[in-house]
């Protein structure tokens, strides 16, 4: 069975006969009940595998395509992307929830980059990474778009990488607050959108068009 021909919301697995989902989790947080149904669905339906994924989700591995339409009812839960030119997911650490090394709020800044972008065409597929202190947990500056916490206020990088070709991203904005990240990041959209070839990546297009031009485009 092909791709084109794949259920809604599902991907084919190496075997070419079985598909994989993914629930969205928004910035990785699920609930105990969730959680719960998550089980009883992947009992009920013998689904073989569900895997923790690289993006704090949860993938549910090894469906064949007769039954995926209803084990996303029975889940109940939004498609979270996981192939095409979009935005896959925001990945975001606890930050001042929990965490005793927070200093911003990145699980709440996440939630909003969250449920403004994830799923938004992009020319390639796209990752956010939102961290609450200088450690970086949530990876900002190998996403297409990051943040990280300093206690002066965010800072914002663009054209990370972590696969084969890795790529540090550049950092083009410091001391931002949370309605200036969500306005740049809007800004750092849309100019990608409009500038990027088929399937770029950022860190290609950040190479290619030079951090300098961006920022005056983004930032004037």
């Amino acid at each position: 069975m092909s791709d084109q021909s794949a259920p809604k919301g599902a991907f084919i697995q190496r075997d070419k006969e079985t598909y994989a989902i993914v629930p969205r989790t928004p910035v990785g947080v699920v609930t105990p009940e969730l959680l719960e149904n998550i089980a009883s669905v992947a009992k009920k339906y013998e689904i073989p595998i569900i895997k923790i994924t690289s993006g704090q989700r949860i993938a549910l591995v090894g469906m064949k395509p007769e039954i995926v339409e209803s084990v996303w009812e029975e889940l109940g839960t939004d498609i979270g992307p996981a192939v095409g030119k979009c935005f896959h997911y925001v990945q975001a650490c606890p930050g001042t929830a929990v965490c005793k090394n927070g200093i911003l709020d990145s699980l709440g800044l996440g939630m909003r980059l969250e449920q403004l972008l994830v799923g938004a065409e992009l020319p390639a597929k796209g990752k956010i990474g939102v961290s609450g202190c200088g450690l970086c947990c949530a990876e900002s500056f190998v996403r297409d778009f990051g943040v990280f916490a300093k206690r002066t206020g965010w800072t914002f990088i663009i054209g990370g990488n972590s696969g084969r070709n890795a790529r540090i991203g550049d950092v083009i904005a410091e001391d931002f607050t949370d309605d200036q990240v969500v306005e740049l990041t809007n800004k750092c959209v849309e100019y990608y959108r409009a500038n990027a070839k088929p399937n770029e990546r950022t860190a290609r297009f950040v190479q290619r068009i030079g951090i300098e031009e961006i920022k005056k485009a983004v930032l004037e």
